[in-house]
């Protein structure tokens, strides 16, 4: 439970405090909301069904296969570098980047206006 306390805390320390949290079975995660609950004055609420985490796990499920050729990668900054790419342009085609006149703007042209570059027309 100590290992699931400090992931929770590090993870709300960085993204903020949540409203919800949809987890497994797991009983260490669910020890661990419940200890952080105690201390708060608007819990976070906890849904534990098996069916919820599916829609994550299904949402990585293209980045996963775009990622299995490159398995090798000689450096972590690398590997960090190209996976940040493929979780960018997965987020511009789902709709969760918002720029300016995006909704006018091809999915190639969000991404040069993020790079700071103009594509030419």
């Amino acid at each position: 439970m100590a290992a699931a306390k400090r992931f929770f805390d590090k993870a709300m320390g960085t993204n903020g405090d949540p409203e919800k949290v949809a987890m497994d079975k797991s009983g260490a995660n669910k020890a661990a909301i419940d200890a952080i609950n105690a201390g708060r004055n608007v819990p976070i609420l906890v849904r534990q069904v098996k069916y919820l985490n599916n829609i994550v796990e299904q949402d990585h499920r293209a980045i996963k296969r775009l990622t299995r050729p490159m398995l090798n990668f000689k450096s972590f900054q690398s590997a960090g570098s190209v996976l940040a790419g493929i979780e960018l342009v997965h987020m511009i085609r789902k709709g969760q980047f918002a720029i300016d006149g995006a909704d006018a703007m091809s999915f190639a042209d969000q991404f040069s206006a993020l790079a700071g570059m103009v594509r030419p027309v």
